[in-house]
């Protein structure tokens, strides 16, 4: 890609970013510099060129790192996230920071401190959450990938609604180091698609053990791309019926099952199976989530760096008045949810018991597993809403992700994968999910699905 290619898409960003607000900045100077930097060398770089859009919570040297809060004020990140590293050696070009939900708490963008993303299908409505910059960028034609995070559905969910591709890997499968925490049992850096081959390009790239974070696993990287095109003939997918009933909006359900027909005439075999545990799954999420959230963000108390109260009298008014008026209302919502299973008294009747079921949880999907290569289900229960129509509804918010927290509760990698349109035509997604370190089996079972049964529209507001 030459620096007019990437001019246009800087161009496009600007452009768009007033209708769309994807972008929380966009770094014209750096791009520039960049790509005039890496056009120069003769060594051969797999994502020579490439531009690509990054989530506001992992880090970029010497570039804002807000993760959607007004808290961190302008903090610029001292070092390079692992996978921002790694991209930079490949050649890739980072062209701006994409918007979020506050800290990564919320599943529609609307708790970001500087205002929500809009769906480039309806800008009505919301991208989902929480990485909802990054999707709409992709959606948008902006960029073709975007790395997002998952802690609880927050790739996938929004590839959902915005009609594009989203992973989840494996927990372990890409360094966290450098990815603002959330609840870090359960977060994961995510990657955003235009389809599931430019996903696989950038996950040939960050994926793989990283001395600077002990949880990456030390697990061999295919060559995603090697086998993203193999035939899916006799591929048994286990689909649990019971997540197919109450709260699943019609149109989603006949989008989802007409996929699971397609797959079917793909010439994979479809088994039923039982998740009995995964009706848990949100009221368990809630409960761990909350808790790692309320000890994460403990840090952020105006002493060292980012938004500072004025007017405070002491060190502990200090601490009060800059996180009452630097965090917002979903993150203050979490901290003292987590902070109340995490208190005397009420530790074991729920943070305890919530570890346990987690672990039923995981024990379905390795049970499952014995007699499947992967499970489908819906990735979310609706299309996407209205801006404002669950703002005063934390619950129905949070159902969001009934169909995503239990893949992170078990640490399994899952896809979505774009299966058609409402009647209105906003984007519906059918969710894979994979045994550990199956994503190149995901990737090539999303790949085909795709190449037979595209989407076939793209967006209202799209960048040409």
């Amino acid at each position: 890609m030459m620096i007019e290619d990437i001019e246009r898409v800087l161009d496009s960003a600007e452009r768009l970013n007033p209708q769309l607000n994807s972008f929380l900045s966009i770094e014209r100077e750096h791009a520039l510099s960049r790509i005039e930097a890496v056009s120069a060398q003769t060594q051969p770089r797999p994502l020579l060129g490439t531009p690509i859009a990054v989530k506001d919570n992992i880090c970029t040297k010497g570039m804002q790192t807000t993760c959607g809060s007004r808290i961190l004020g302008n903090y610029k990140a001292h070092y390079d996230a692992t996978a921002v590293s790694r991209l930079n050696d490949a050649g890739a070009i980072l062209v701006g920071k994409t918007n979020m939900d506050e800290f990564a708490m919320g599943s529609s963008n609307e708790s970001s401190a500087f205002g929500p993303a809009k769906n480039p299908w309806d800008p009505e409505r919301v991208p989902g959450g929480s990485s909802g910059g990054s999707a709409v960028a992709v959606a948008s034609g902006v960029v073709r990938v975007a790395l997002g995070s998952e802690t609880g559905g927050s790739v996938r969910q929004p590839a959902a609604l915005c009609g594009i591709f989203g992973l989840k890997p494996t927990y372990g499968r890409i360094s966290r180091y450098g990815l603002v925490a959330f609840a870090s049992s359960l977060d994961a850096i995510g990657i955003f698609g235009l389809t599931s081959l430019d996903a696989a390009a950038i996950l040939s790239v960050i994926a793989g053990r990283d001395p600077l974070d002990t949880t990456s696993a030390d697990v061999p990287v295919p060559d995603y791309e090697q086998t993203i095109n193999d035939d899916i003939k006799g591929k048994r997918i286990g689909v649990p019926r019971e997540l197919f009933g109450e709260g699943l909006e019609d149109e989603v359900r006949h989008a989802v099952e007409t996929s699971i027909d397609n797959f079917r005439s793909l010439g994979a075999e479809i088994v039923d199976i039982d998740l009995p545990y995964a009706r848990y799954g949100i009221a368990v999420y809630y409960i761990i989530a909350t808790a790692e959230a309320s000890s994460n963000l403990a840090r952020y108390d105006g002493v060292r760096y980012g938004f500072r109260a004025e007017g405070q009298h002491g060190l502990r008014d200090m601490y009060m008045k800059t996180r009452e008026e630097g965090f917002g209302a979903e993150v203050k919502r979490r901290i003292v949810l987590g902070t109340y299973v995490l208190s005397s008294g009420y530790y074991d009747a729920y943070y305890s018991k919530a570890q346990k079921v987690r672990a039923l949880v995981k024990a379905d999907y390795e049970r499952a597993f014995n007699g499947c290569d992967a499970i489908l289900t819906p990735t979310s229960p609706s299309t996407a809403f209205k801006i404002g129509e669950k703002s005063d509804d934390p619950l129905a918010m949070y159902l969001n992700d009934i169909y995503t927290v239990s893949a992170n509760l078990a640490g399994v990698p899952a896809v979505s994968i774009p299966c058609g349109l409402s009647g209105n035509g906003l984007p519906i997604g059918t969710q894979l999910i994979g045994n550990f370190w199956s994503e190149a089996l995901l990737l090539n079972m999303a790949n085909v699905y795709e190449n037979n049964f595209p989407l076939g529209e793209k967006p209202l507001i799209f960048a040409e």
